[in-house]
């Protein structure tokens, strides 16, 4: 399958599945995903499933990507923190979207790979971080969004705390070694509202920076 039959048949199955918001199907056909994955990964680039990408990591399917980006309700003023650089993927459809994002990987090798790509790619409103995802970024706090591409056992107080009043967080939710649950937090004056989505599969969101180079 060429690039472009492929890239069609992305965004229909995009739409199959559900996504239905213009911004983000627009985010998901501008942002060139061959862009973030190996040479001998190139002919999958656009089927919906997820990619390994180095330290054992990986780049997740189209269709989780765009949903969580939509379940974010994200507009241009908004302020994104994510949790889980990885290949920088998710950090440009959200660049797209947002007016800023700062970006939190553990593994140096990824951070410093994705801060070169997204550079030279051209998305100049992202932060790349690396260091220990779960403390955050306080300096830069709060955040409109939280998105955490990782999944934690437990909702982790330091990253709630970073929510501003009215904020989303997003984090897939459950143990390490099984099937979570995506969740969505809401920041209200009454407290936080939580609300279950959809099961998904994430690699685990781990504490400190990885001893990796």
């Amino acid at each position: 399958m060429d690039e472009r039959v492929g890239r069609m048949q992305f965004q229909l199955t995009l739409r199959r599945r559900g996504i239905a918001d213009q911004g983000v199907l627009r985010a998901m056909d501008e942002v060139p995903r061959e862009h973030f994955i190996g040479a001998e990964l190139l002919p999958s680039a656009y089927s919906d499933h997820a990619l390994p990408i180095p330290c054992g990591q990986t780049i997740s399917q189209p269709y989780v990507v765009a949903y969580m980006t939509e379940q974010l309700v994200l507009l241009p003023h908004h302020r994104v923190l994510e949790i889980g650089t990885g290949s920088g993927y998710q950090a440009a459809i959200l660049s797209r979207l947002v007016r800023t994002v700062v970006t939190i990987e553990r593994y140096r090798t990824l951070g410093v790979q994705a801060r070169a790509r997204l550079k030279t790619l051209g998305y100049d409103n992202i932060e790349v971080r690396v260091g220990d995802g779960l403390l955050g970024a306080p300096d830069r706090a709060p955040f409109d969004r939280i998105i955490v591409t990782a999944a934690a056992e437990t909702i982790p107080e330091a990253l709630a705390g970073q929510l501003a009043e009215g904020g989303i967080m997003l984090l897939p939710l459950g143990e390490h070694q099984g099937v979570q649950q995506l969740v969505k937090l809401t920041r209200t004056p009454e407290g936080t509202v939580r609300q279950d989505l959809l099961a998904v599969r994430f690699v685990p969101l781990l504490p400190g920076q990885a001893r990796e180079l």
